[in-house]
């Protein structure tokens, strides 16, 4: 059972990420909103248009990145003999880089909706009147931290893993003081 918990955090983690991109990609109501309080207290005007793009793709690319792993590890086990099989190298370090990625990602996240304007609760708005219909709550602000515990989690099992790259670095740098 143990073995499953990393899949979980993983498909937990992109599933919240994945779930996202399309506000982000066609710039939603919500996503605009959103951007454009941060570029309007930062005084990064570029960042109320391009915000929702870059972090989508940062979401993206940590998505691929924590899912691989199984989706080659899947097709390994029911034949696939075009994929080669992936080490617990590099395995590891994927999911170390993700959960990593991810920690970044949801850390900015939860930064911007505590300390700047943004705030907790974001507004629901109607798409074809523009007008504010809603909030939510703070769910979106919730997911952001259970995403961030979800890649804490794995970086700690990743940490533990005496494969993981995280754990190679540690003690290199461990090493080098002593």
């Amino acid at each position: 059972m143990k073995k499953y918990i990393p899949l979980a955090l993983c498909v937990f983690i992109a599933f919240v990420f994945l779930q996202s991109l399309p506000f982000k990609f066609t710039g939603s109501l919500e996503t605009q909103h959103i951007f454009n309080t941060l570029a309007d207290w930062s005084g990064f005007t570029w960042f109320g248009v391009y915000g929702g793009y870059l972090v989508g793709a940062a979401e993206l690319i940590a998505s691929i990145i924590l899912l691989t792993p199984f989706a080659i590890m899947l097709a390994n086990k029911i034949g696939v003999t075009a994929i080669p099989k992936l080490s617990e190298e590099l395995k590891s370090t994927m999911l170390t880089l993700g959960a990593l990625m991810a920690i970044g990602i949801m850390s900015g996240a939860i930064f911007f909706h505590l300390f700047t304007p943004l705030g907790v609760v974001m507004p629901h708005f109607d798409a074809s009147t523009g007008l504010k219909i809603g909030d939510d709550s703070g769910i979106l602000f919730g997911m952001a931290c259970l995403t961030w515990l979800s890649a804490l989690a794995l970086s700690l099992i990743e940490l533990k893993n005496p494969d993981s790259c995280l754990n190679k670095i540690i003690n290199k740098t461990t090493k080098k003081e002593t």
